[in-house]
Order: structure tokens, then sequence, then C-alpha cells
């Protein structure tokens, strides 16, 4: 098991498949996580070997890359004033709602208008665009991999745009879980890139 061999590092047998890869990720991450004991390097590995295997075993070029990202972790915040009901009538949401925070979460070789294209197409496939201000901020209803608000913040970074991810539960639902929602706009970003370029 070398850094050259993702499949090694995921401990899967070359050419495995996709869902074995994110299930290996997701085992791996517990221990790899600076939360979980790991260390923000163990993580990266870990990332770089995931998102590498996913190219392989899509036969994708990378067009995203990962980073460290900062924890992750869901928390607990009051919902904003506009969901905020007055006195005698019902709440939209209610009490408090779940979110998700990743900062910085992956970034895309290519500078923030191209990107925010890329980011706008890939809304489409999986949700509908709310807000949209290029090239810095979109929020998307995501229907996928479960109904949730997702806030993407790009920041440029020499050449590239750095991304950031929020999510939040909608109505009564759960939060869910931010890796997945990561994956799954990566992993499009990354098809993308296979039908524009090579």
């Amino acid at each position: 098991m070398t850094p050259d061999d993702p499949f090694g590092v995921l401990g899967l047998a070359v050419g495995a498949p996709l869902g074995d890869v994110r299930a290996a990720r997701r085992r791996l991450a517990r221990d790899a996580h600076p939360d979980g004991g790991g260390s923000e390097e163990a993580m990266k590995a870990l990332n770089a070997a995931f998102d590498s295997a996913v190219a392989h075993a899509t036969g994708r070029r990378l067009l995203v890359d990962p980073v460290m990202r900062g924890a992750a972790t869901a928390s607990r915040r009051p919902p904003a004033p506009s969901t905020q009901a007055t006195r005698g009538e019902q709440p939209r949401r209610a009490g408090r709602f779940r979110f998700s925070h990743d900062h910085p979460s992956f970034t895309i070789d290519a500078l923030p208008v191209e990107a925010y294209e890329a980011l706008l197409i890939v809304s489409s496939w999986i949700g509908e665009a709310l807000v949209d201000e290029p090239p810095y901020l979109l929020d998307v209803h995501l229907y996928e991999p479960s109904e949730c608000w997702c806030r993407l913040e790009l920041v440029p970074d020499a050449g590239s745009s750095t991304v950031s991810i929020t999510v939040a539960a909608v109505d009564r639902g759960t939060c869910p879980d931010l890796e997945e929602v990561r994956d799954l706009w990566v992993s499009h970003l990354n098809q993308l890139g296979r039908w524009d370029g090579d």
C-alpha cells in the first residue's frame, strides 16, 4: 500500500465499485479525521486517495480536488429571523434547525466565473437554484442525496476556485450527511469535466 495506490490506501482491490470506495472512505474517516484521533495529514491522504479512486473507477479526469476541511460537524443554531413566528402564529420550522458547514470543501481547477458556471450546470442536474449571485454565491434546493438547502461559496485561489459548502434541513427533515453532499458535487463536476475536456 503506497500513496500512489489509492485503492490500497482504502483497503480495496484495484477497480472496486464506486459504492465500495465511498463506504471505505466513510469507515476510514472515523479514525483519520482529527476529531476521531487522526490528523489533518491522514485526512488529506484519505481524501486524495478517495478522489483518485473515484476518478479511476469512473474513468474521469479530476476537475475537482479535495482540500482539508475544517471540522464538518452538525450544529444547532436558531433559525434565521425570517423563519421566526410572531406570537400566536405557527412557525414555518419548529424551534431550531440543523445545519453543517464545510470550509473549505473542495477546489475546482478553474477561475470563479468558469467554476460558477460548472456549479450552475450541476445544480440543474441535482436540484434547483434558489439564489444565483455569480461568481461567488449559489444557493440550491437539492433533491439528492436527500432533500436539503445547500449554499456554495466560491473564493479565488491561485488560478483555481475554493468552494465551501453549507447544508441545512428543509422543513422538519434531518440535516443530510455533509460528506455525501460534497461527494455528489465532486462526482458530477468531474463528470462535467470529462465531457468538456478529454
